[in-house]
């Protein structure tokens, strides 16, 4: 039977959003969720390899050695269909994953299990879901992710917010994709740690180069996954970079 469901939309400040799940016939009637803004279709359940190789790429780079066992602190910019926060929390060296996302409806999703991560983020109390701007906290002149007085480092900063770094959700987000943007964020780090960011577009030697300019190395990677529509494969870029 054909499901087509739209389980919420909702008027924010970058516009219209909406969440819906439905069965896909070409597919067996397996059974999607699909977040769109405006006309603008933003993420899928089919297609998240990226986003659980955003955080099992990075936090692969953060051994038990490198903080002589000390257990790891994650931010991620861009809460999504929780993917993400999810592989972040697969780690068994994880302490906390806070979520950093400016859109309440998204939060409210994951708060009230509508998305297939939502009971699995909130059953974990390692993971906290924080209403607010990751630009505007990367950015700031504290020294963490809190309060302004807040001086606690993080391990790892996961951003998955736009679609490339210079094709963004919203135009005021162009600022970050800058030396003095990722420079705010580096200082946020703890020595050894790492910043990743998730594309949907092929490495960018601009943009490694930028990371370059501001952290100790870089890498970008091509994460593949299979694509039933088009029968081939698709892909994404996941950027690596790490803080001397």
């Amino acid at each position: 039977m054909h499901i087509f469901e739209e389980i919420d939309f909702q008027n924010t400040p970058l516009g219209e959003i909406s969440l819906r799940k439905r069965s896909e016939p070409r597919l067996d009637n397996i059974l999607i969720y699909e977040v769109k803004m405006n006309e603008e279709f933003l993420m899928s359940s089919l297609f998240v390899e990226a986003e659980l190789q955003l955080a099992h790429l990075a936090l692969a780079k953060l051994s038990e050695e490198t903080f002589n066992n000390e257990k790891i602190d994650v931010i991620v910019g861009g809460l999504g269909l929780g993917y993400t926060a999810f592989a972040a929390l697969e780690n068994q060296h994880v302490a906390s994953v806070k979520v950093i996302d400016v859109m309440a409806p998204v939060i409210d999703w994951h708060e009230r299990e509508l998305v297939p991560m939502g009971a699995e983020l909130n059953a974990d109390d390692r993971c906290e879901l924080v209403l607010g701007d990751f630009f505007a906290l990367a950015t700031t002149e504290s020294n963490g992710f809190g309060p302004a007085n807040d001086d606690q480092k993080v391990h790892a900063v996961l951003l998955d917010i736009d679609h490339t770094p210079d094709f963004w959700l919203t135009q005021s987000n162009h600022t970050f994709y800058s030396e003095q943007g990722l420079q705010a964020v580096a200082n946020k780090i703890h020595s050894g740690g790492v910043f990743a960011l998730w594309s949907d577009d092929f490495p960018d030697e601009r943009f490694t180069t930028l990371l370059d300019s501001v952290f100790a190395s870089s890498e970008a990677h091509i994460v593949t996954f299979a694509n039933p529509y088009t029968q081939s494969e698709s892909s994404n870029s996941v950027y690596v970079a790490r803080k001397a």
